[in-house]
């Protein structure tokens, strides 16, 4: 079964956006989007990241206020993770209407842009 793709409007796109242009919180979401469903825990990224834990902690709640990234209380822990329907909807909006909304040919794009 398909899951729903969600939808996001122009002002999300732009906050998620703004999340990501900056370089601590690029490498944090990534750092999540590449750990998958089980997340991290703040401390596991800081040390991943070589980030201070009080520097992560701001760059966190950035992104989750993009909704980029969600935590869950786990015992003592929080454990993060990219929200990655959220991600999904902002390259969606990214891409709508892509090519004129004829099917795409990433190889024939980069031909084109040699010339």
């Amino acid at each position: 079964m398909k899951a729903a793709t969600q939808t996001i409007r122009e002002d999300d796109a732009i906050t998620a956006m703004a999340a990501l242009a900056q370089v601590q919180r690029l490498r944090a979401f990534r750092a999540l989007i590449q750990a998958g469903p089980e997340g991290l825990t703040p401390g596991a990224m800081a040390e991943g990241l070589g980030i201070a834990p009080s520097a992560l902690s701001f760059h966190l709640k950035e992104l989750a206020h993009a909704g980029l990234v969600s935590a869950e209380p786990r015992g003592r822990n929080l454990i993060y993770r990219a929200s990655f329907g959220h991600m999904d909807a902002l390259l969606a909006y990214l891409t709508e209407h892509c090519c004129q909304d004829q099917a795409c040919a990433p190889q024939a794009r980069r031909a084109r842009a040699r010339c």
